[in-house]
């Protein structure tokens, strides 16, 4: 199943296998052991395959972003007024101030992942940045580069074991965790192979099974945790029991987090928002991130400023939740349904919409959402999200791949 016209961004490659047990069971035999969910499927047994320009430019703008990202967290740190203006939880501000803010550039949050939306013509532009929590990697540094072997597809993907691999080389990370561990298929499959590419020694945990000792983090048996990687969004801090003694712990330097405190500046979407408002003041940024702006991100507010069709969601929402489009004449579209709407707890952002190429897969009709994982400082893997208007809880993996040259 292929598109005639050339000139577009994408072109789907393949036809469903009629063996897909047999399929999902080699990509489980991998590490990747929730294609199917709850019996249905979530890993799409075809690609879409990139143009080899769009690619290219793909990377070049991720790059040239992240820089933007860097400058503009550099601008905010130390400043609570900023950090207020962000939706960061006010619990978080002494940690912010008091761990010291990694020196080098880009490398401020290490595991990362910019989703894009690129148009049917190959137009992009930048949706969010995910710079705390990313999942998806299993996803993107497995089954991508294993799919797009079978259809014949250059992967980007195959670097992201070697740049996980020194990022935690540099981190150093004791302990890994996430919520339900053992229970949870994805977020547990993700630490997993997290752990397992980084080459380190890392024992995997419960994340709800640790406590707080006097500003001592500990595992279940009472063993302390010094170094921690945790698929744990760093705002709940402000919302779960025990938050504020895990804060504590960051900020009086007994527990260093990886990603870094810091990763939350990066992490809000009201980010999105105090970049563009810093371009149009013609404040901070250089002539070439003020054309990678310009050209690749979109008008962002703290209030619905728009004429035509824009979004609204929260400062801090994940998969989709608390993301309401509005049309050209400012009505509600549509609204995730599926996802927790964080805005009853943090900020609202309003972006102007962009438009998701459409994919024609053998399940139907897909609007395609591109991610770009920056690792290390490096753009380096493409993930592939097929959903509706809004990319939530119920899209599909799809592997997106470059077309050879």
């Amino acid at each position: 199943m292929t598109t005639n016209n050339k000139q577009k961004a994408f072109e789907v490659i393949g036809n469903p296998s009629g063996n897909r047990a047999a399929l999902v069971a080699e990509l489980s035999s991998l590490g990747f052991t929730w294609a199917d969910l709850e019996g249905e499927p979530y890993w799409i047994d075809q690609a879409v395959a990139m143009r080899r320009e769009v690619y290219e430019e793909l990377e070049a703008a991720a790059a040239k972003l992240w820089s933007v990202f860097d400058r503009a967290c550099r601008f905010v740190h130390g400043r609570q007024d900023l950090y207020a203006m962000l939706g960061i939880p006010e619990l978080l501000w002494p940690a912010l101030d008091a761990v010291e803010l990694q020196s080098e550039g880009g490398l401020i949050s290490r595991y990362a992942r910019f989703d894009f939306a690129i148009s049917d013509e190959g137009i992009i532009q930048l949706l969010e940045l995910n710079a705390d929590t990313p999942t998806g990697y299993a996803e993107a540094a497995v089954a991508t580069p294993w799919q797009c072997e079978r259809l014949s597809l250059d992967s980007p993907n195959v670097q992201m074991q070697a740049l996980v691999a020194a990022a935690w080389a540099e981190e150093e990370p004791d302990t890994a965790a996430c919520a339900a561990y053992g229970e949870h298929l994805e977020d547990s499959g993700t630490i997993d192979m997290l752990v397992k590419h980084s080459g380190q020694q890392v024992d995997c945990v419960d994340l709800l099974e640790l406590w707080v000792d006097e500003g001592v983090l500990r595992k279940k048996d009472g063993q302390a945790i010094d170094r921690l990687f945790a698929l744990y969004p760093k705002e709940w801090m402000a919302i779960d029991e025990g938050g504020e003694a895990l804060a504590y712990a960051v900020e009086s330097g007994q527990l260093q987090l990886f990603n870094s405190v810091h990763s939350i500046i990066l992490q809000s979407k009201g980010m999105m928002a105090l970049i563009w408002g810093l371009y149009e003041l013609h404040m901070l940024f250089d002539a070439e991130e003020r054309s990678a702006i310009e050209r690749y991100m979109l008008p962002t507010y703290n209030k619905a400023l728009f004429d035509g069709s824009y979004v609204s969601k929260s400062m801090f929402g994940r998969e989709g939740g608390s993301v309401m489009l509005y049309d050209e004449q400012g009505s509600l579209e549509v609204k995730d349904e599926d996802g927790f709407d964080t805005s009853r707890l943090f900020p609202r952002v309003y972006q102007k919409r962009a438009e998701l190429a459409k994919i024609d897969l053998e399940a139907g009709q897909f609007s395609l959402l591109t991610g770009m994982f920056v690792i290390n400082g490096v753009p380096c893997g493409l993930l592939g999200r097929a959903g509706g208007l809004i990319t939530g809880n119920t899209s599909h993996f799809v592997a997106i791949g470059v077309k050879a040259s």
